[in-house]
């Protein structure tokens, strides 16, 4: 029991330590360099109005905003050009049919980068929400640490249940799981991390790493692309952007459900181990806590009540960082649970080979 405390007690310690190398978006670099943000979209009438609106909002000059209207079969084209209204900055592009191997997004984002005139591209997703000096900001941390990528994972104000448990483990995974200092300061792929809602590159080093066309059938880009990034010699930055950047993934349970099938088997590299270790280790370390701390109420055992007292410190520090609910802490174990199912059901799928189901379109 002694070594169970003292082992959680240092992931506590570990988790402090490691957020202090979490850079921050605060400082602003000043730059005349034209900006492309590059937005796919399939099947977005219900965020055309709060992702144009925060678009115009940006301060930035010379900046462009290009969309991709990806064979959209609800009011979002019409939607588009209602909510732009004129604005010259703006651009609306039909995609192209996808072709056999691409996923949908990853063909969407590479028909933009063919049309960016930009000396950055900024790839944003259509639920994703900025602030007015976000370019500034990410341009500072950019060219300080030379990096040819600068991702974070938002805010995430989400609404459904499952969405509550699931959503913000993205960055308790990171934040424990990833050494930053590490991750920030070398270009080695292993060590990476990285959010497709969020991803800034220079031009040089997104033509250098092969763009998306070099991970046209992953379901997990973003991280492929990051990776692929580092291995041509350029750095990633993985930063803190939650006081700039908010994310409304899901709005629903299935929705939640699905977009977390289709990756989190996929992101731990197909790996059955993997599954079976990870379920073992969150089971012991952040579920187990839960009716151990019951019990040690019942009898008096107040030592049994420490695993829990350490998750709940090391969760909520993660939750102040990343503009998390005050009270998520307290649902970790919940949280764990719902992570381990997902991932053996997002594992079952796979060798299953039935296929994930997103946006109207099945991949394998």
């Amino acid at each position: 029991m002694i070594i169970y405390i003292v082992l959680s007690l240092v992931f506590v310690v570990f988790t402090f330590l490691n957020l202090l190398f979490l850079p921050k978006l605060s400082k602003k670099a000043s730059s005349k360099e034209l900006v492309s943000i590059l937005i796919p979209m399939r099947n977005e009438e219900r965020n055309v109005e709060g992702v144009i609106d925060s678009l115009k909002g940006i301060t930035y000059s010379p900046i462009e905003f290009i969309i991709l209207n990806d064979g959209s079969t609800d009011q979002t084209l019409s939607r588009l050009t209602q909510r732009i209204n004129k604005d010259t900055r703006f651009k609306v592009m039909n995609g192209k049919p996808l072709p056999d191997g691409w996923i949908g997004k990853v063909h969407a984002c590479h028909q933009l980068s063919k049309e960016a005139r930009g000396r950055y591209y900024f790839f944003l997703d259509a639920d994703v929400r900025v602030s007015s000096t976000i370019i500034e900001k990410v341009l500072y941390q950019m060219k300080k640490h030379q990096s040819g990528l600068v991702t974070g994972f938002p805010r995430f104000p989400v609404k459904p249940f499952l969405g509550k448990m699931l959503v913000p483990f993205q960055h308790f995974l990171v934040y424990f799981h990833l050494p930053l200092m590490v991750a920030n300061k070398s270009t080695a792929p292993s060590f990476t991390a990285a959010h497709g809602a969020f991803m800034f590159f220079d031009r040089e080093a997104y033509k250098d790493c092969g763009g998306h066309e070099s991970v046209n059938g992953s379901l997990v880009e973003d991280v492929h692309l990051a990776r692929r990034v580092k291995s041509s010699g350029w750095k990633v930055s993985l930063i803190n952007n939650t006081l700039d950047v908010s994310c409304n993934m899901y709005n629903t349970n299935e929705e939640v459900w699905n977009g977390f099938l289709k990756n989190v088997y996929i992101g731990i590299g197909r790996n059955p181990i993997s599954v079976i270790v990870l379920s073992l280790f969150y089971f012991v370390f952040y579920v187990f806590p839960l009716p151990l701390f019951i019990y040690g109420i019942i009898n008096e055992y107040w030592l049994y009540l420490l695993p829990l007292f350490a998750v709940w410190i090391q969760t909520w520090m993660v939750d102040v960082a990343s503009k998390q609910s005050p009270i998520h802490f307290l649902f970790m174990p919940i949280a764990s649970i719902s992570f381990i199912l997902i991932m053996w059901a997002s594992m079952v799928k796979s060798i299953r080979k039935q296929g994930y189901v997103w946006k109207g379109r099945t991949y394998s």
